[in-house]
């Protein structure tokens, strides 16, 4: 079993187990996704780009972005379990549509142009 079908069962578990599945419409856990990526985002927000890794690699931040970054998967997972997506096929689907897109040879060290 995959760690994203064990957390989505998990997460389901502990939402049937408290009766709050009605309030996990698709809006609502977008609503509380965008929330905690604006929490992470917060984190880094005013940190040196050139540093960030460095910074990142030790508490208390590295704790912190882990937490909010838990956070984030926990609402995108859950959002895929309500919208009945398998979240793991999506994603490679996603990648192999991309690297399609962007082949390596032609995109290596370039940033693609917005369409």
């Amino acid at each position: 079993m995959s760690d994203l079908i064990e957390l989505r069962d998990r997460m389901r578990a502990f939402t049937d187990e408290r009766d709050w599945a009605k309030f996990h419409d698709p809006k609502s856990l977008i609503l509380a996704l965008v929330g905690e990526v604006g929490e992470l985002a917060e984190l880094f927000q005013w940190l040196p780009a050139d540093e960030a890794v460095q910074l990142a690699g030790t508490d208390p931040l590295r704790r912190r972005a882990g937490e909010e970054m838990a956070d984030v998967l926990a609402y995108l997972v859950r959002l895929a379990d309500v919208l009945d997506i398998d979240l793991a096929e999506a994603a490679m689907k996603k990648l192999e549509n991309s690297a399609e897109r962007f082949p390596a040879a032609d995109f290596r060290g370039e940033a693609p142009e917005k369409a």
